[in-house]
């Protein structure tokens, strides 16, 4: 197995695991977001992309929504995550856990915004 295979094979693993557990935040989002309930468009929960999980993405969009919670303070990693996301063509938007379940119809409405800016770019490339 290559190094790229690893990483889908790595990736595909966290996502496994991920599935099962969910933040308050994450479920709440998640039901906002599933069945096409945002203006139609198709919503994946625990996403591979590369080696990496999005917490959920839509492709048609090459959209990327992420939960934060107090672990992501200032990881550096994250910053290496965000720099392979954006090379594969993909726009990220962040929320804080918080945010979601205080605010969950302003979170929408911005993720809402995002979808219709991303509406005219090109999709990203090798990621389906």
């Amino acid at each position: 197995m290559d190094t790229s295979e690893s990483a889908i094979f790595h990736g595909l693993e966290m996502s496994r695991k991920s599935w099962a557990y969910q933040t308050a935040a994450e479920r709440l989002l998640w039901y906002r977001l599933r069945d096409r309930r945002l203006l139609g468009f198709k919503f994946r929960r625990q996403c591979p992309v590369g080696p990496y999980v999005a917490d959920f993405a839509c492709l048609e969009r090459a959209l990327i929504v992420e939960l934060d919670g107090s672990q992501h303070l200032e990881a550096p990693s994250d910053a290496v995550r965000e720099a392979f996301l954006h090379r594969k063509g993909f726009q990220l938007l962040r929320f804080w856990n918080n945010e979601v379940l205080a605010r969950t119809d302003a979170v929408c409405d911005a993720i809402v915004q995002r979808l219709c800016v991303a509406r005219f770019s090109p999709p990203p490339s090798g990621v389906r």
